[in-house]
């Protein structure tokens, strides 16, 4: 019974992290190798636009986090889920329309839309007690199925491109389907707050974590902007075939994977700050590493280090967030907080993909790389200490 209770958190759980394994697996492959590849080769769209709709996807399902989290703590799960997936795959469904550019970026915003409502459903199911180690589950449900999608995408794409929009197609449906059968119990039996009530809340929180706020749109911005030129990087600047590729993220994905349980416990075991620190370090150098062009065999060391430095960062992050939803209302936390993030995430994939047409991709990992080595610098000097005893008002 305790095993369960840690990590499966029961049937319905069970049932959500299959659906968050298939939208993240769709969504993996969509944005890291689908959009990319399909847009510059098979559709001709401008690498500047590839990056147009990247930065349109994570748009929506940014802006409409907050929403939703507020949606999620007054209405059912399944209706919140059903909805948001069934306009997921009518997004799938207009890229095959997609000739032009403005309608390519519309099938990348409307797919946005869906991907909000599981994970924050997730999120809201974990107990504090084991944070860390079932956010470490959750986290390797997440990249077990974003890192899949890719190496599916990559090695079906090259001789099947239209076999590989029907496969997105098809599991984007059964996520939907799947969704046909979770319960319409709320997020948090709980009291009913006034949303004015609630905002008050969260801005307290937020006043709180104000000194947290410019590495959390650092860093989601140094992310984001190799997304949209991460296939024409390895291909131009690597010199990798589509095989080697693929492995390429396999081996740090799986990495990745590995680590993420491991790194959630010893992050429970011995505090935040160091972990953070040191993973974003250790990230930092290895994509500066990589953004000069190595051997066959050091790119794949360095994409181990990547994976294994990114599992250090990932559980650390999340449980220094935590500390700030309002326990009450977590479905509208985690909301508020998801669309802070994604500033970054809104900003990067267009500015990789206009850095990219000016200068190089080689060049936007490099900055990508310094802005990581900054953000490690900005956690040295983060005052951990006084973050973590803040007040804990209007509980």
């Amino acid at each position: 019974m305790l095993k369960k209770n840690k990590l499966s958190m029961g049937l319905e759980m069970w049932l959500l992290a299959t659906i968050l394994f298939l939208v993240e697996f769709v969504r993996g492959a969509a944005l890291i190798s689908f959009i990319p590849i399909y847009g510059k080769n098979i559709l001709f769209i401008p690498v500047a636009m590839i990056g147009v709709a990247v930065t349109a996807h994570y748009l929506t399902d940014t802006v409409l986090k907050s929403v939703i989290g507020y949606l999620l703590d007054r209405f059912s799960i399944r209706f919140i889920v059903h909805t948001g997936l069934l306009i997921t795959c009518a997004g799938m469904f207009l890229f095959q329309y997609a000739h032009t550019a403005w309608v390519f970026v519309l099938a990348s915003a409307l797919y946005g839309i869906g991907i909000s409502p599981i994970w924050i459903v997730c999120l809201t199911k974990v107990t504090e007690e084991n944070r860390a180690t079932q956010m470490g589950f959750l986290y390797t449900i997440w990249l077990v199925g974003m890192g899949l999608g890719p190496v599916v995408c990559n090695l079906v794409i090259e001789h099947y491109p239209i076999l590989t929009y029907w496969i997105l197609v098809g599991l984007s449906i059964l996520a939907w389907v799947l969704s046909l059968f979770m319960t319409n119990k709320k997020v948090n039996q709980v009291r009913a707050i006034p949303f004015r009530e609630q905002l008050m809340i969260l801005k307290d929180r937020l006043r709180a974590m104000k000194p947290l706020l410019p590495g959390m749109i650092l860093q989601t911005t140094g992310a984001s902007m190799i997304v949209p030129i991460l296939p024409s990087f390895a291909e131009e600047s690597l010199h990798l075939t589509n095989t080697e590729y693929t492995l390429l993220l396999l081996f740090g994905g799986a990495c990745t994977v590995i680590g993420l349980i491991p790194m959630g416990r010893l992050s429970d075991r011995f505090g935040k700050k160091w972990f953070l620190v040191l993973g974003f370090l250790i990230f930092a150098f290895a994509l500066f590493s990589i953004s000069q062009g190595p051997s066959l065999g050091m790119a794949y060391v360095w994409a181990i280090v990547l994976g294994i430095s990114y599992a250090a960062v990932l559980p650390a992050w999340n449980a220094l967030l935590a500390q700030y939803v309002p326990p009450a209302q977590q479905g509208l936390g985690w909301g508020i907080f998801s669309t802070v993030e994604g500033i970054g995430v809104m900003i990067g994939p267009v500015l990789g993909g206009y850095l990219a047409s000016v200068m190089s991709t080689q060049k936007v990992v490099l900055i990508s790389s310094i802005l990581f080595g900054l953000i490690a610098l900005f956690y040295v000097f983060f005052p951990f200490r006084l973050l973590a005893h803040q007040p804990t008002r209007r509980k």
